[in-house]
């Protein structure tokens, strides 16, 4: 599970950081957004804590150009700021936030309602187990052991690996791959796919073998 924090006090960007990766959670901080956007553009996180008060750049203009874009208009976002007058809560609920936590706020309340979003947001599960190999996946429970070693996935990560184990032997294109789980078509330069293919295999070692790259077409698992 990756998240995403753009906040550019120090103090609570590195506290809230600290505390999702004792969750089990992989987080990454941001103070600006120039470096939230670099991020973004290698890798797509499963949720965002945003702060409204932000150099460079609004943190209203940030989420504004989130829900703008095809790829990240779904994407979970709190928003997490000093501003807390109803009127506040309005214009970002509105705004298109899905949350809206009021600075000072308590961790485990913090950790309580990303886990209650994700649970809301996450892809349905089939209903069914699957297996290739050493790879096994439950999507209903959100479970993936490789070697019997589970392991933690992102949100696309999950999606693209329960794609894939769910049709064993069809070939999918990067272009199906994109309209499938980013909801965009390719464009013939873009290394979405390619990246996150890279890294799924990554994080599941030599069951990584399991996903086939069929050159000049796409990826598949075997059946």
């Amino acid at each position: 599970m990756l998240i995403y924090l753009l906040e550019d006090d120090d103090s609570i960007r590195n506290f809230v950081a600290y505390a999702l990766n004792n969750s089990g959670m992989e987080s990454r901080g941001f103070s600006a957004p120039s470096g939230f956007w670099t991020a973004m553009a290698q890798e797509t996180p499963d949720l965002v804590l945003l702060d409204i008060m932000l150099p460079e750049e609004d943190g209203m203009e940030v989420l504004k150009k989130l829900r703008g874009r095809r790829e990240t208009a779904r994407l979970p976002v709190i928003i997490l700021t000093a501003k807390s007058t109803e009127y506040d809560r309005v214009i970002g609920l509105d705004g298109g936030a899905d949350d809206y936590i009021c600075k000072p706020f308590g961790m485990m309340e913090l950790l309580s309602r990303i886990k209650a979003l994700l649970r809301r947001t996450k892809p349905a599960g089939v209903g069914k187990e699957y297996i290739s190999g050493g790879l096994y996946m439950y999507p209903e429970k959100h479970i993936v052991r490789a070697n019997g070693r589970d392991v933690v996935l992102t949100l696309k990560e999950f999606e693209l690996l329960s794609l894939l184990i769910s049709n064993p032997g069809t070939v999918f294109t990067r272009d199906q791959i994109l309209q499938k789980i980013w909801g965009f078509e390719f464009d013939g330069e873009n290394r979405t796919v390619d990246v996150h293919i890279r890294t799924l295999r990554t994080k599941l070692g030599d069951c990584g073998e399991q996903i086939e790259t069929i050159r000049g077409i796409g990826y598949k698992i075997s059946e």
